[in-house]
């Protein structure tokens, strides 16, 4: 009996993937999230011969790109890309209608990077003591944008603010795009935001990098110290970017679809793509570890934010 009641999960994995795979991201197209999915939903498809597409879910901080997945049959078919933020650090901000680590399953570490402080070509200076003083300068009339409230790029501009003794006003967005696209306009003077689609824009002068919040230095922008070098040590954070699943898709699904991400960012064009906009590939970790280490940063950023004040909100709130 046992051997008839194992037999359709034996012949889904055999069969899978039957059909096009969606990738749900959070996150509007043309920012960072976007990138790495669509980087890895080419390689999949190669890898399974079947469409593997990305379908963009922006707003709600990430919590309608939730649902959508939560939504979604668990055959392995939708898969979600999101940042490390969708469990350590909006539920602390949102009151979240899913349960962080019991209704998503980390699969695959995608790879991730150190956040920068961005500012308009108008700010003065190179260095983020004189971005400091320029904000100081103008008390009441300095913003910097999030691509989302409750991330780090949301409580990195509140860390700063409590360390540095200023006080920037928080202007939150639906992704990086629209909030690059406000600092570029001189809408906010500051963005708090990863290097995938801000490299070119700081090469090409159309925006600044004051500090990166990584331990070292980005590779891919060198020139650019990091906050510890600039005596601001505890602003170390770095957001990754994580390949989720339903926790009750199949575990030999599971197993597929782990396998081949992980193949797809082994590959040299891969690793030369993310290094190429300063994200380092991620690590082989399993989703027990990863598990683990959501959990540490999820205790962590809940601390920082409440030593900050910031309690959970009703979205409309």
């Amino acid at each position: 009996m046992l051997g008839l009641a194992l037999a359709p999960a034996a012949a889904l994995a055999q069969a899978w993937p039957s059909k096009p795979v969606r990738i749900v991201i959070g996150a509007p197209s043309g920012g960072t999230v976007d990138i790495v999915a669509r980087l890895l939903a080419d390689g999949l498809q190669k890898e399974w011969g079947q469409p593997v597409f990305v379908e963009a879910k922006p707003g709600g901080a990430g919590t309608i790109g939730v649902n959508e997945l939560m939504m979604a049959p668990a055959d392995g078919h939708t898969l979600y890309v999101a940042l490390n933020a969708t469990v350590t650090e909006i539920p602390h901000v949102i009151k979240v209608r899913y349960e962080p680590f019991k209704d998503l399953l980390p699969l695959v570490d995608l790879g991730g990077a150190g956040l920068m402080l961005l500012g308009h070509p108008s700010v003065p200076g190179k260095s983020l003591a004189e971005a400091i003083t320029y904000v100081k300068a103008n008390p009441g009339k300095v913003s910097y944008a999030s691509y989302s409230a409750g991330t780090i790029s949301h409580t990195m501009g509140l860390e700063l603010n409590k360390a540095a003794g200023i006080n920037m006003t928080h202007v939150p967005y639906k992704g990086s795009a629209p909030g690059l696209q406000d600092l570029m306009g001189g809408h906010v003077q500051f963005m708090f935001d990863g290097p995938a689609n801000t490299v070119p824009m700081i090469r090409g002068g159309k925006i600044k990098a004051f500090a990166v919040s990584s331990a070292k230095r980005n590779p891919a922008l060198p020139e650019v110290p990091t906050f510890a070098e600039q005596g601001f040590p505890t602003i170390d954070d770095v957001a990754s970017i994580i390949l989720w699943a339903k926790p009750d898709v199949p575990a030999d699904v599971q197993a597929r679809v782990r396998d081949a991400a992980l193949k797809v960012l082994a590959q040299p064009a891969s690793k030369a793509r993310l290094l190429e906009f300063g994200f380092e590939p991620g690590g082989g970790a399993t989703p027990q570890e990863m598990t683990k280490t959501l959990r540490a940063a999820y205790e962590k950023q809940g601390a920082t934010l409440r030593s900050l004040g910031v309690k959970p909100q009703d979205l409309g709130g």
